[in-house]
């Protein structure tokens, strides 16, 4: 079963969810504001992800230009990032899709398609 962290108010996560109901993926839904993923889920989604924790931040978001992250983040060790990414699910990028092997961050159609089919 998969984990689905989303916003229910963002496109983006709207989009996503339609894609894996269409495509009969099961999946447990996880509201990130409400549950945001903590330090050691977030490790692991790196780890499956492949991703820099960099890409694990919702750069475009109000609550990362209000607290000045762009600044904060040059000299953050990567734990440092992980409480910030802890502290606030509007600071993480999403939708976030976990599964045993491995992790995608945000939505595009076409690796929705080749990672969880």
């Amino acid at each position: 079963m998969l984990t689905f962290y989303w916003y229910p108010n963002c496109g983006t996560c709207k989009q996503a969810k339609k894609w894996l109901d269409q495509n009969e993926v099961e999946y447990q839904a996880v509201h990130i504001v409400d549950s945001p993923p903590t330090k050691e889920e977030l490790k692991d989604i790196l780890n499956k992800s492949g991703l820099e924790i960099k890409k694990l931040f919702n750069t475009s978001g109000k609550k990362y230009r209000e607290l000045n992250l762009k600044e904060k983040l040059k000299d953050a060790s990567d734990d440092e990032k992980l409480t910030y990414l802890t502290s606030d699910g509007m600071l993480i990028k999403r939708p976030i899709v976990v599964g045993d092997n491995q992790a995608t961050v945000g939505f595009k159609e076409e690796v929705f398609a080749n990672t969880w089919k």
